[in-house]
């Protein structure tokens, strides 16, 4: 009977999602192919976080006019694909999905082998989650292959080999992120073969990547986009479909005039004090609850549960990851707690949208409390009150700090320009007679926004139009057209309304370093700082220098209106990496 329900089980999976994913070449495996023909190409890891860009690059690669992007990986997230570069998109993506099914299979036998349980058994429990094993294989995700590396740790502590499980970590961290909080998990069980282990492989990674992009590509990263992408997120920090605390405490604490205009409170210092507390609180409890581990197989598992509420990203495919607690912790629990976790798992992977009430992110924390009970029952009241002073301290420190920054951010002083057709992505901005200009994003390419007379009206044909650049008749713009692997320069005439051809060379830089204002008084630039770039404004006749934006954030693109009173540019302050919104400030009339 168990062999009958597996082998339906299997032949509903292979029928629908693996088969949907077979035949389509929706995203998410799209970017990582890019990602991966890119480093064949050597192209610089820092234009790999370049949306626009990036999209430019995956017509160039053969895979059509699409919106992708390679936000938030690491630099060695596409290494496993590059192996399948020489095959097509949609050929790589089914030899993608048959490797998956290995690793898949893989799995269940380890978790067989760590828990006496049959592989069919397993499967079906896998099968239960199928919403997330369904999308993983129909977008061509990664994370079957994360979970791989993560239930490979698990058997090789099982096994007594510390230090390869400790390696397997490393590079779960180094593909993925994903490991990093398992050092912790190993220094409170003093695993210090573990420690070793997880430390070399990051490492070892580190020297790979800058063996591949060099040391100034990979500082960038670690220094800068990491950094924001464990603070914001990927795409939009403060949309309730990703149901992680950060996107709660955003919703409540942070104004953004699209995003988010009525917070419950805005105060900036709560938002910053409490998302740090809420970080530095579940890893101290991780730390008190692991210092002496009877089982740290089990332990590993409890951490999935832990990274997945420290996510400051959730999709569906996300939690396939659970199947390592499902199956590992509900070997040593009561029917009643079995029963928990497994309704709480079922429930995480369902396709539900009650996203205002986040319940997909209580229901995290609900397990991550009730799987940790009985491990904090015997810590002393003294490591509890160290504990709480130290996450208090840190929070207020932190809050502090960030509170600073986040005071200099353009959102301070500068007017966001509201384009509600536009809320996630206007940059490159252009000023003419004729009106204001700007790239922006539609649903499956890139186009040119045109505002003019109270209107907002579009510029898009076949492929991405990108970076307008205004010409010397004062009225009209030249712009990238990219499209079926080509790209050429083309003028829009805001007259006619027409678009021809330019016999111009497409720019290799995608930014102006400054730009001068039309009476001839001021020079507006962009000017790196810490690794981020910041606006400063010059006056020419005195050659005083004012600062317009700052923040731990990105400002460019300076653009002048005519009558030169005033700026308007891009940041992606308050936003996530890459993706900004246009700002107008007024100059000094001095």
């Amino acid at each position: 009977m168990l062999r009958l329900l597996a082998l339906v089980c299997l032949l509903i999976f292979l029928a629908t999602g693996f088969r949907r994913g077979f035949e389509q070449d929706v995203t998410d495996f799209p970017n990582y192919y890019t990602g991966a023909v890119l480093v064949r190409k050597h192209a610089p890891l820092r234009k790999f976080y370049d949306w626009s860009w990036f999209a430019r690059e995956m017509d160039r690669a053969g895979l059509g006019t699409r919106i992708g992007s390679y936000t938030p990986q690491t630099p060695l997230t596409m290494l496993p694909m590059v192996g399948f570069t020489g095959l097509s998109l949609q050929r790589a993506k089914q030899a993608w999905l048959v490797f998956n099914l290995v690793f898949l299979a893989i799995t269940l036998w380890m978790l067989s082998r760590v828990t006496g349980r049959s592989v069919l058994l397993l499967w079906i429990v896998t099968f239960f989650g199928y919403y997330a094993l369904n999308s993983n294989f129909f977008l061509g995700q990664y994370y079957v292959f994360l979970l791989l590396l993560l239930t490979l740790a698990v058997y090789l502590l099982y096994k007594h080999k510390p230090w390869a499980a400790g390696a397997v970590t490393g590079l779960a961290f180094a593909l993925k992120l994903y490991g990093g909080p398992y050092l912790l998990l190993f220094i409170a069980a003093r695993k210090w073969k573990a420690v070793a282990g997880m430390i070399a492989t990051m490492v070892a990674s580190v020297a790979i990547a800058i063996a591949i992009f060099g040391w100034a590509d990979v500082h960038y990263y670690l220094f800068q986009l990491l950094p924001r992408f464990l603070e914001s997120g990927a795409v939009d920090p403060y949309n309730v479909g990703n149901q992680t605390m950060s996107t709660l405490l955003r919703r409540c604490f942070l104004a953004e005039p699209q995003l988010n205009p009525q917070p419950f409170w805005n105060s900036p210092a709560a938002f910053f004090f409490f998302r740090a507390l809420f970080g530095l609180t579940v890893l101290l409890l991780l730390y008190l609850g692991t210092r002496k581990t009877t089982n740290i197989e089990r332990d590993f598992s409890w951490y999935v549960v832990a990274v997945l509420l420290l996510s400051t990203n959730l999709s569906s495919y996300t939690f396939i990851l659970l199947l390592l607690p499902v199956i590992l912790l509900a070997d040593s629990c009561t029917p009643l707690r079995t029963a928990f976790l497994a309704a709480s798992c079922l429930l995480l992977t369902l396709p539900l949208h009650w996203p205002g009430l986040f319940w997909k992110m209580w229901l995290l924390l609900g397990l991550f409390f009730v799987f940790g009970w009985e491990r904090w029952r015997n810590v002393s009241s003294r490591s509890w009150a160290f504990a709480a002073v130290a996450a208090v301290i840190c929070s207020v420190l932190i809050s502090w700090e960030q509170t600073r920054g986040y005071r200099e951010e353009p959102g301070q002083t500068a007017q966001q320009l509201d384009f509600s057709s536009n809320s996630l992505f206007a940059s490159f901005p252009v000023v003419t007679s004729s009106g204001l200009f700007f790239q922006s994003m539609d649903s499956d390419r890139y186009v040119i926004r045109w505002a003019h007379e109270a209107r907002l009206d579009e510029i898009t044909w076949k492929g991405n139009a990108l970076h307008p650049i205004p010409l010397s008749d004062g009225s009209s713009i030249a712009l990238e057209d990219s499209y079926r692997r080509t790209s050429r320069m083309v003028r829009f005439d805001p007259v006619t309304k027409q678009i021809t051809a330019l016999p111009l060379p497409v720019p290799t830089d995608d930014k102006p370093a400054s730009a001068a204002s039309p009476d001839g008084k001021w020079m507006a630039y962009d000017f790196t700082e810490a690794g981020f770039q910041h606006l400063w404004l010059r006056n020419l006749a005195s050659g005083q220098q004012i600062r317009l934006a700052g923040g731990k954030c990105d400002s460019s693109w300076p653009a002048w209106e005519i009558d030169s009173r005033a700026l308007v540019f891009a940041s992606d302050c308050g936003r996530a990496v890459g993706l900004p919104v246009l700002y107008r400030i007024e100059v000094p009339t001095q």
